[in-house]
């Protein structure tokens, strides 16, 4: 079982950055690959980028590559998504992810993860 909790949302202006943090729970954080997805009103929840259980692996939507990067560190059970030149249509709910234990950073980008955060709203304004 694994918990997790976002933190980092806000209201910024079109081209700014925010750094986004999710803190996880239990001793087996380093087991999972973590994720990031986000959903904006009236549309599905799509990923955003995930990162394999040792941090060397990353993978990005088309639409993030390039602004947004996805980091964790182990030792402190956390994952964060460091968001640059920010647009309006970046506008979400973003929410923390961790997928199947012992498995790829790769399959979050299709498959479902296991766990999920109560997510963080990120407004950005032109």
């Amino acid at each position: 079982q694994v918990q997790l909790v976002e933190s980092g949302g806000g209201l910024v202006q079109a081209g700014d950055s925010l750094r986004l943090s999710c803190a996880a729970s239990g001793r087996t954080f380093s087991t999972y690959p973590m994720g990031w997805f986000r959903q904006a009103p009236g549309k599905e929840r799509d990923f955003v980028a995930a990162i394999s259980r040792d941090g060397g692996t990353t993978y990005y939507a088309d639409s993030v590559k390039g602004r947004f990067s996805i980091s964790r560190d182990n030792a402190k059970n956390t994952v964060h998504l460091q968001m640059n030149s920010l647009k309006p249509e970046d506008t979400a709910v973003y929410y923390c992810a961790a997928g199947a234990r012992f498995t790829t950073a790769q399959a979050m980008r299709t498959m479902s993860p296991n766990y999920w955060g109560q997510g963080t709203q990120v407004t950005v304004s032109s």
